[in-house]
């Protein structure tokens, strides 16, 4: 009964600027033609990046072994990025990104988001978890070869207490009041509902 109380307290899920940083996973070139509805996931990710840079958080982006499979697609805006990392590892949690982490003072809150949820988003959000943090999916930007694969991770996630949330709602949740002097500029990234693609499972 404590653990569940616990478990409860821990994953309200709120979100703030200034505790919380991006992770965006191998978004990459070869990738493309793998993955389902990828052009929609791409564009989620450019609102999201673009958001972070308004709201001045930190974005941390891997690419699984460039040499082969490319780098991050060319529609996807790395300016301003704090670390862009080649990986083999398929989880992001590289000794270069926990070393990133420990530079952001009062970081609390992962959002992350890419390929593929059931691989290395999935390795990633629990290895995250692990170490205290509070990990944020955005299932409008995450996807696989697989919807099965896909459905299965996000539940298999969303059961270890990760938060399985959408674009919308993490940039209006770090925005939070009408006043925000953001507010404007981030309405304006979302004022075009994000794809309603086929990543609309019954999860």
């Amino acid at each position: 009964k404590m653990l569940c109380l616990f478990f409860q307290i821990t994953t309200l899920g709120n979100l703030t600027p200034s505790s919380t940083v991006f992770f965006c996973c191998d978004m990459q070139e070869r990738f493309r033609p793998a993955i389902k509805y990828f052009g929609d996931i791409i564009s989620v990710g450019q609102r999201l990046l673009q958001g972070a840079r308004l709201l001045g958080i930190p974005v941390i982006v891997t690419e699984q072994y460039p040499k082969g499979l490319g780098s991050t697609v060319q529609e996807i805006d790395l300016t301003g990025a704090k670390l862009v990392l080649p990986k083999t590892k398929f989880s992001m949690v590289l000794p270069e990104v926990e070393a990133a982490l420990a530079e952001i003072p009062g970081v609390r809150s992962v959002v992350l988001f890419g390929v593929e949820t059931h691989v290395c988003i999935q390795q990633t959000a629990l290895e995250l978890i692990g170490r205290g943090l509070e990990v944020h999916i955005v299932a409008d930007a995450t996807s696989s070869r697989s919807m099965m694969d896909r459905m299965f991770a996000l539940e298999r996630l969303a059961r270890t207490g990760i938060i399985v949330t959408t674009s919308e709602a993490i940039l209006l949740q770090l925005v939070a009041d009408k006043e925000h002097p953001k507010f404007k500029e981030i309405q304006n990234l979302i004022k075009a509902s994000a794809p309603e693609s086929g990543l609309l499972s019954k999860v």
